[in-house]
């Protein structure tokens, strides 16, 4: 057996995400975004996200996505709702994208920048504060965008002529481990 195989777990697990030529699939995942309205909140949780990680020359670039109908509030009629909302027919896919850079392997906290894709918009968040923890050979990642319906040019729905907040957290948990 080739030793460069038998090499390349270990350094995934002593570098984190910045080992070189490295590939990364995801796991488990929990999305679930957050809507908040004067009279109740609700939240819609999906855990069919799917992903995947390239690293190389010290940047790993990754890509998740989640189908917007795998979303549920627990409210089939508010989930129809919100696939209406958010155009979910012509865009039914989520996308998010990110690049971890080398430096910030070894932190349990990191700040990435993110671009979403959502509702047929684009919307680009600076900065965003993940968690990280590697155990073993699975790296979990957690934290929360700060999504707006505004970044997606979402029309915040009504209850009472009371529109729902502007803002829609969504929080990540995420476990990933090589391929």
């Amino acid at each position: 057996m080739n030793k460069q195989v038998l090499v390349a777990p270990l350094l995934l697990v002593l570098s984190g995400f910045a080992a070189a030529d490295s590939q990364w699939v995801l796991d488990q995942s929990t999305l679930a975004y957050h809507v908040s309205h004067p009279l109740h909140s609700s939240e819609g949780v999906s855990h069919a996200a799917r992903g995947k990680g390239v690293c190389r020359a010290g940047q790993c670039d990754f890509l998740i996505a989640v189908p917007v109908k795998s979303f549920d509030s627990g409210d089939s009629n508010r989930d129809l709702h919100m696939l209406q909302v958010t155009r979910g027919a012509e865009f039914p896919i989520v996308t998010v994208r990110t690049r971890i850079p080398e430096s910030e392997r070894t932190s349990t906290i990191i700040r990435v920048d993110l671009d979403v894709e959502f509702a047929g918009q684009k919307a680009h968040y600076n900065q965003v504060p993940l968690q990280l923890a590697t155990q073993g050979n699975e790296t979990r990642i957690s934290g929360t965008i700060p999504a707006t319906l505004s970044d997606f040019k979402i029309e915040p729905p009504s209850l009472l002529t009371i529109p729902v907040k502007n803002d829609v957290p969504i929080t990540i948990e995420m476990t990933w481990h090589p391929q």
